[in-house]
This record gives structure tokens, sequence and C-alpha cells, in this order.
């Protein structure tokens, strides 16, 4: 069983744990691919991704092709003869690669699918006020993220999770469910199971304007939104100063109060706390970030805030 030859896609932490699970199991992984090295920090470093790393230390051969559809890399990736292939937050494959392997081309995805189909789907979980989700094993197809399914594993969602909480507890439910997936595909054949079509839960890309928070909604969407961009990409209030100028604040933690309002948008500080106005209530802002300045607790923000909150204004 566990001479079956496996090439692993991923890039990032996330990926690593269902790699390691594999490696450690004695899973025979003979390639792993990932993204190209890129530079990082304020000297510009070139920075290897996370899988990268992993495989150098355990002398697994790195493929890092900057075009999937090479004929250079096609090539390469067929030399390895893989039984099958494992993907684990990657980009999306072209079809010569992902129908390359006899057993196919497997992925892990954090969510029940079909909801949650996109490429943030542990974020928007937590936006949206979810209590569950899960993790997916499912066949790659040409459509993304709409393959059959094979094995899913639901995972609480608690009310003091945030985005990174929440990816810790899917990263090690996807790695335990990718055993499962695999030990069941090398036994085979295994039983598929075709997704339902997908309701309006979806998961797309969040780009910066996405963060930006509406203070126009009751405050448990505000909050459930400030903890499923939390701590990355992480949300942000868009501040009016006095003279006109602008600048984000970054916000990490919230909390609901009891204090109704009717003025969204507003800031005030009440018993030595921090608060913003949504549509119904006041939420207290526990941890912040100002440009330029470290992320910090709000009581330390205070301290330094070097104007009167009564002369701005939020967007």
């Amino acid at each position: 069983m566990k001479d079956l030859r496996i090439v692993f896609f991923g890039t990032p932490d996330f990926a690593v744990a269902s790699l390691k699970a594999l490696v450690d199991g004695g899973f025979k992984v003979v390639a792993a691919v990932t993204a190209i090295d890129k530079p990082s920090g304020r000297g510009h470093k070139m920075q290897s991704p996370p899988v990268k790393l992993f495989v150098d230390e355990h002398n697994i051969p790195c493929l890092q092709p900057p075009n999937l559809k090479s004929e250079s890399f096609v090539q390469e990736l067929q030399g390895f003869e893989a039984d099958l292939q494992i993907v684990v937050a990657f980009r999306m494959l072209p079809e010569i690669v992902w129908n390359m392997p006899p057993l196919g081309t497997y992925n892990v995805h954090a969510s029940l699918l079909p909801d949650y189909r996109g490429a943030a789907p542990i974020n928007w979980a937590i936006i949206n006020g979810e209590k569950l989700t899960g993790v997916t094993t499912f066949k790659l197809q040409h459509q993304i993220d709409t393959g059959n399914i094979l094995f899913q594993q639901p995972v609480e969602i608690k009310e003091s999770d945030n985005a990174g909480t929440l990816h810790d507890k899917l990263m090690e439910a996807g790695a335990e469910l990718l055993i499962r997936s695999v030990t069941a595909i090398a036994s085979g054949p295994v039983a598929l199971k075709p997704q339902q079509d997908g309701g309006s839960k979806e998961a797309p890309k969040i780009f910066k304007d996405t963060c930006q928070i509406d203070w126009n909604l009751p405050a448990s969407k505000v909050r459930d939104f400030i903890r499923g961009m939390s701590p990355f990409p992480t949300s942000y209030a868009k501040v009016v100063l006095e003279d006109g100028s602008k600048e984000n604040w970054k916000i990490y933690d919230s909390s609901l109060t009891q204090h109704c309002c009717t003025s969204p948008g507003l800031l005030k500080i009440l018993d030595g706390k921090l608060l913003i106005s949504c549509i119904d209530h006041w939420l207290e802002i526990n941890e912040l970030q100002s440009p330029g300045k470290k992320r910090m607790k709000a009581e330390e923000f205070l301290r330094g805030l070097r104007f009167d909150l009564d002369t701005i204004k939020l967007e």
C-alpha cells in the first residue's frame, strides 16, 4: 500500500501539515511541486515557501515551475511516474497535470463542500457567522472545487475562534483526513460522492477593498467580519482625520457590548475602553494597529493617542 508513488502540490504552512503526515506515515512522496521563491521583508531577501523548506530537509525533489503548462515541467513531472497526486493549498492545475496519474489527483479543501468553494473558505465561514465548517477530500475535475467527494470531517467554529485559530484546527483535521483518504485510495477502489449544486455560500479571493469594515451593519456582523479577517489579511477602519487626511486602522479583535446606538461610525472612550458604533450597538475594540505603529491593545493605543476622537470620523 505504501509503495504508492505520490507527487504533492502545495505552498503554505497549511499544506506542510498534510505533507508531513504523509512522510511521517511512511508514504512514498517522490516529489513536491510548490511556488517559486519570492523576495520578503525589508531586505527583500529571497524566501522559499514552507513546502520547499520542508522537502529540502527531507531530501525530496522539489519543482518550482513558473508555468504549470510548460512542456519542460510536464515532462519532468511525468518522469516521476506518480500513481497519485495530492493538492493542498495550491493554485489551479491544468488538465494535463491533474489528469496525469492513473489514480487521479485529490485535493484537501478547508470547507464542507459544496459550501465555500473558492480561495478563502476559512475567512468567509467566520465572516458569515457559521458555527460549523470542516475539511473535504475530493477528486479534481474541470471546474474548481467541484469534484466528487471522498471524505469529509466537520470542525466546530467557536465564538472565540478567528481565522488564525480556525486555520490551525482545519490544518490538523485536513492532515488527518488526507491520511485516511490516501489509505483508502491505496486499498481501492474508492466510492466517490458527486457534489450537490453549490448554494450561495462562496469563498472568493479577498482583496484590500474587501477588508474595509462596514459600520452600517449590526455589531455582531462586524465582530464576525473582524475575527474572520484576523490575523490575516486583517480588517481595517478608514479614518478621516480633522485635517481631511485619511489613514487605515487595522482591527484585530473586538467584543460586543450592550450599549445601544443609532448612528454608525462614531468613536468614543467609555470607562477607558475604545468603542465604535455600529447600526445597533457600540463595539469595543480590543486590539488594533495604526500606520507606522505596532499592533497593540486598545488601552496602550489610547495612551498614545495624538488627537481628540471627537475630531475624526469613519468612512
